[in-house]
């Protein structure tokens, strides 16, 4: 199974316990593949950077290098997402999806939940 992640499940998943700390898990486990653009990952850079998470560049690094990357499948984007979408910070992840013919959208934020299906996938 291929997977979009988006920002606050990943950050989630690394930085504390309960229940998305069990894809962390998975996904080392190769249980299941996230698949990342380069915008979907810069991103996740720029949220990891907030000072309420104070993590210094290096720590942010060192998760990224060792927790993330050896387990994401890169994809790269070429185009737009053909949707109307609420929160234009959601299209990154739309492209994604629809780049890597992901099977779903793991997510907790209310417009993608609201799309419910995507070109085949499920959020």
């Amino acid at each position: 199974m291929r997977a979009v992640l988006d920002t606050n499940v990943i950050i989630s998943a690394l930085l504390f316990r309960g229940e998305t700390a069990r894809l962390h898990l998975l996904w080392k486990k190769r249980a299941f593949v996230p698949v990342a653009s380069k915008e979907v990952v810069e991103e996740y850079l720029r949220v990891l950077a907030y000072p309420k998470f104070k993590l210094t560049e290096r720590e942010i690094k060192d998760i990224i290098r060792t927790e993330l990357l050896p387990y994401i499948e890169p994809v790269p984007v070429t185009g737009e997402p053909d949707v109307v979408c609420e929160d234009l910070d959601d299209l990154k992840f739309l492209a994604c999806t629809e780049a890597a013919k992901a099977d779903c959208i793991v997510s907790g934020d209310e417009h993608l939940l609201s799309l419910k299906k995507y070109k085949g996938c499920l959020s």
